[in-house]
């Protein structure tokens, strides 16, 4: 592990890496269905031939370069060309729309911008067009039959390499300072259009650093990451970028969310971080695969599940008989669940999202560990994360070594520390409303601390519903409690300034399917949503949540939707969060439907 105070900035810790590591494999993908390495050397190598080359282009230090890719080895490779030849990363969802990208590019006024393939290219290259400072576009893969704007210079990505071949570092590489912009990430617009969060080389260094010393106690050496959440998110560059270089880490990129199982299994990582919406996803999968067993192994599952939870909650009530219990379940149960994860698993970060607690109680009930943290990117993003020797499954756990926080007068989380972001890009508005004076960052969320500093993260403040009866309801909560339900996949609550919640639901795939077989219906859901039956198999899913609900919190009245909230729709965000203010603007009418007549019990 590297030090923070060893380097000034993420190239030259880069660099020193790659100095010491050499032919060692640094990045892995798959090719042809095998998974071949990028050793450190040969990234080394070919992100000074570009960072030769952009200068050659005219790149000048301070310059803007969106990078507009997927998950790639090429996505390090930009993303360290780009700084050595002194210019600044702006990273973009490869998922973005026309309108996305016109977006960050005018944002930020780009010089430059790197495309990975052709098919992003048709998205990207009109919007490069219609900016109002055009930039020079290189695309890494061939454009085949994609047209180019008349009057836009676009560049091989494989012709630049050629030009900078065999070069030295270029001399910007060497003046980078701890202070000087590193990244310009775009937040997820969960709440309106995205802003440019600018963080400095020091920010993600002390990001990293903190990570390091947070899971120190699990044994840091020879680790192997699962890289799944999209680079141009600050969570997934942080952790799953730079993180990884400070240790000498290896790093596999997964094809997908559908194949994530043989990934796992393939890569066997050590390290990985993810969303809610994943662990969600995983637990469903693993309660679907029980219900197949025979009457047995489902029995050996649910004890090992139980008895883990009430070691997890309260271990004095264990009895020598449940002690021994649970410790053959580990044999039975337990080692089963984590070769499903590759076997090897010493931490699985949680972040992004707040995680449901009876879904992380779960997995390390089941020894697969959980860790929740919590973050945003203004603060590069990790803020806190539970330690593994001490999980408080509520909790998000303590801030990270040399971060400040506290609570404001209404109970909003602020934070303060060299991971904190420099302001938004051209938004001097915006910078102000949350950076304050003292150098304090008002997060809006809302949060609780405990006596040990770990923090409890009850709401966003602005998702915080406050009903007709002037009463606050976390929909976040009320959401994760519905969404354990097996016949329920996706669900968004609504209320505020109204006497009750209703709901927007999604059925679980698998259910719908199973459902729909059973009862010999088609499985398209457009023509399933107003299905008397299938209303009623959603509504006692909601009437089991709702026992577990006060009664302010409870969902009254639903609809089921025909299209299921998505990246491609732009109602979830690239990390599967829902985007409410789209949602709210694209189902008003629906939602005040469910408004009128009578209310349901």
């Amino acid at each position: 592990m590297v030090r923070q105070e060893t380097h000034t900035s993420l190239i030259a810790l880069f660099l020193s890496q790659a100095a010491r590591f050499k032919e060692k494999p640094f990045l892995w993908s798959k090719r042809d269905g095998v998974y071949r390495p990028w050793s450190w050397a040969s990234v080394h190598d070919q992100a000074v031939a570009l960072a030769n080359a952009l200068i050659d282009l005219g790149l000048k230090p301070g310059d803007r370069v969106v990078l507009a890719s997927e998950n790639r080895p090429d996505w390090t490779v930009a993303d360290l060309a780009i700084l050595a030849a002194g210019g600044i990363p702006t990273p973009a969802y490869a998922t973005n729309t026309e309108a996305d990208h016109l977006h960050v590019i005018n944002n930020v006024e780009a010089a430059m911008a790197i495309v990975s393939t052709p098919a992003l290219a048709r998205r990207f290259l009109p919007a490069a067009a219609r900016a109002r400072q055009r930039p020079v576009v290189i695309v890494m893969d061939p454009l085949e039959d994609v047209p180019v704007p008349d009057g836009l210079q676009v560049l091989s990505w494989n012709a630049l390499m050629a030009q900078g071949e065999g070069r030295d570092v270029p001399a910007p590489a060497h003046r980078a300072k701890a202070d000087d912009l590193a990244v310009i990430i775009h937040t997820s617009g969960t709440g309106g259009a995205p802003k440019g969060v600018m963080l400095s080389h020091r920010a993600i260094l002390h990001n990293c650093m903190g990570a390091h010393d947070l899971l120190a106690t699990i044994g840091l050496s020879h680790e192997i990451f699962l890289s799944f959440l999209p680079l141009s998110h600050s969570y997934e560059h942080t952790t799953g970028l730079f993180f990884p270089i400070c240790l000498g880490a290896e790093v596999y990129f997964a094809e997908g969310v559908e194949t994530l199982s043989t990934n796992l299994q393939e890569v066997r990582p050590t390290i990985m971080t993810a969303v809610p919406r994943l662990y969600e996803m995983m637990r469903a999968r693993l309660l679907r695969t029980v219900e197949k067993e025979d009457g047995l192994k489902a029995k050996l599952f649910k004890h090992a599940v139980d008895l883990g939870t009430r070691r997890q909650m309260d271990p004095d009530s264990l009895s020598l008989g449940d002690r021994l219990a649970d410790r053959a379940l580990d044999v039975l149960v337990r080692r089963k669940v984590a070769e499903r994860f590759g076997g090897r698993l010493k931490a699985m970060v949680s972040g992004g999202g707040p995680l449901n607690p009876e879904v992380g109680l779960f997995f390390r009930a089941l020894h697969v560990p959980v860790l929740q943290g919590y973050g945003l990117t203004e603060a590069a993003p990790v803020v806190s994360c539970n330690l593994p020797q001490r999980v408080k499954i509520h909790t998000v756990g303590p801030a990270l070594k040399g971060v400040e926080v506290r609570l404001g007068l209404d109970g909003e989380l602020q934070v303060r520390g060299p991971l904190v972001m420099d302001g938004y890009w051209n938004d001097p508005e915006a910078t102000a409303a949350a950076l304050d004076a003292e150098g304090w960052l008002h997060t809006g969320d809302v949060g609780e601390l405990d006596e040990d500093g770990y923090i409890h993260i009850t709401d966003r403040k602005k998702d915080i519903i406050v009903n007709s009866g002037g009463d606050n309801i976390s929909p976040q909560r009320v959401e994760g409690i519905l969404a354990l339900e097996p016949e329920i996949g996706q669900v968004v609550v609504f209320g505020d300034r109204m006497p009750h919640l209703v709901a927007l639901i999604v059925p679980d795939r698998e259910f719908l399917m199973r459902w729909a077989r059973e009862h010999g219906r088609s499985e398209d859901l457009a023509a399933l949503a107003n299905d008397p039956a299938l209303r009623h198999a959603v509504s006692r899913a909601i009437d089991r949540a709702n026992l577990r609900l006060s009664p302010i919190e409870r969902v009254r009245r639903f609809a089921l939707l025909g299209e299921p909230p998505s990246i491609d729709n732009a109602q979830m965000t690239p990390t599967m969060k829902a985007r409410r203010h789209i949602i709210r603007d694209t189902y008003g009418d629906l939602i005040d439907s469910l408004y009128g007549g009578s209310v349901a019990a």
